[in-house]
């Protein structure tokens, strides 16, 4: 897959992937300073899901992950338009802030049943933009699946849930 290079193409790329209906939406902070993003399927975030995927449906590979996430009605989003993982705390705790409102339009307009808070440390910016729109559904919160295996594993054991109901829903 291309790797796009700015916030615009990558936005473009995720819009690619969006779901008719999008029953579960993931949250994210941001997409990385480093230029990784999980539409690129060049990113931790994405291996972490297409592993969890897999295990519970073994024709998903790299080659059609992506399809197959939208397929089931997920859809990943940000919180921030522009990444954040580069800004000292209180410039990211801001920035987080001031992207509630735009988040809470994504919502309105999406109306999933399900929202999954991929970053602990955004559940309060998620949950202020909620508290802004009618939405009414499921909340869950995982922890990134970042560097240690501890949290790779809570993500997989919280998400396989949320996944095989989605399996029995099409």
């Amino acid at each position: 897959m291309k790797k796009c290079r700015n916030s615009a193409a990558q936005e473009t790329l995720r819009r690619s992937f969006q779901p008719d209906h999008v029953k579960l939406l993931f949250v994210g902070e941001s997409p990385p300073a480093s230029g990784r993003f999980f539409y690129q399927a060049d990113s931790g975030l994405y291996r972490a899901f297409r592993d969890t995927f897999a295990v519970l449906d073994s024709s998903i590979n790299d080659a059609n992950f992506l399809s197959r996430f939208q397929e089931y009605g997920c859809y990943l989003v940000d919180l921030c338009a522009d990444p954040v993982d580069n800004l000292q705390p209180k410039a990211r705790r801001t920035a987080c802030a001031m992207a509630e409102d735009a988040l809470a339009q994504t919502i309105d307009a999406l109306k999933p049943l399900t929202i999954a808070i991929l970053l602990r440390s955004i559940e309060a910016n998620v949950n202020r933009a909620i508290a802004k729109t009618n939405w009414s559904g499921s909340l869950i919160a995982l922890p990134y699946p970042g560097r240690w295996a501890r949290l790779r594993t809570e993500f997989a054991t919280l998400l396989t849930p949320v996944i095989r109901e989605l399996s029995r829903t099409d």
